[in-house]
């Protein structure tokens, strides 16, 4: 309906006042959409502030769930609550970096911050922790393919701190194998070219789920 032609132009030609009013009615319908105009028309913090911020806010959540609990398929499901603060973030400021640095931020201080339950919690209890790493890890890369080639340095430390990480736990590193996640991708900042379509053949054969 919105890219009829007839459509647009009877909208254009409203008067401004009944504009006003059909937008202040839609905003109050869509915080999200609110919120992004907000951002884009008279917040102060640019997107880089608004990042740090999140850091904060990513580690200090991780920080309590992981203190309360050692389930690690309850953290998967705390993980994705987080995720879901990241992609709000990114969908109110377009913050592409972000959304890459972020998601490697919660990967690597959710590992780092629940050692002991990925030593002592029974594997066949955490599928859904170990599944949701590796596909996250995934995304990651396939993010970063998707940026100028430049960006990668930036990364890199995280990358490898993810894959050390992972390489470290017995079961992270036996998943990402039975995924065909190769680790080295990550420790050597080595991104293939075509991974988008090895993420393709994967998902394609049954993996990754």
């Amino acid at each position: 309906m919105f890219k009829d032609i007839e459509f647009k132009k009877a909208l254009q030609e409203l008067p401004e006042k009944e504009k006003d009013r059909l937008l202040l009615r839609l905003l109050k319908r869509d915080m999200d959409l609110a919120e992004k105009l907000f951002f884009e028309l008279v917040d102060t913090d640019t997107a880089e502030d608004k990042r740090r911020h999140m850091e904060i806010e990513i580690v200090k959540m991780i920080k309590r769930f992981s203190e309360k609990h050692h389930s690690l398929d309850f953290i998967a499901s705390e993980m994705r609550s987080v995720s879901g603060k990241i992609s709000h973030h990114v969908k109110i400021t377009k913050d592409k970096f972000g959304e890459i640095s972020l998601n490697l931020l919660m990967l690597n201080e959710v590992i780092e911050q629940n050692s002991f339950s990925l030593s002592h919690y029974r594997p066949q209890k955490s599928n859904k922790f170990y599944s949701y790493v590796i596909g996250r890890s995934f995304k990651i890369l396939l993010l970063i393919s998707a940026l100028h080639k430049d960006f990668l340095l930036d990364f890199k430390e995280g990358l490898e701190r993810l894959g050390t990480n992972i390489s470290s736990n017995k079961m992270l590193l036996k998943t990402a194998i039975y995924n065909s996640l190769d680790i080295n991708w990550l420790i050597n900042a080595e991104i293939p070219e075509n991974i988008l379509q090895i993420h393709k053949e994967i998902k394609a054969a049954g993996f990754l789920k």
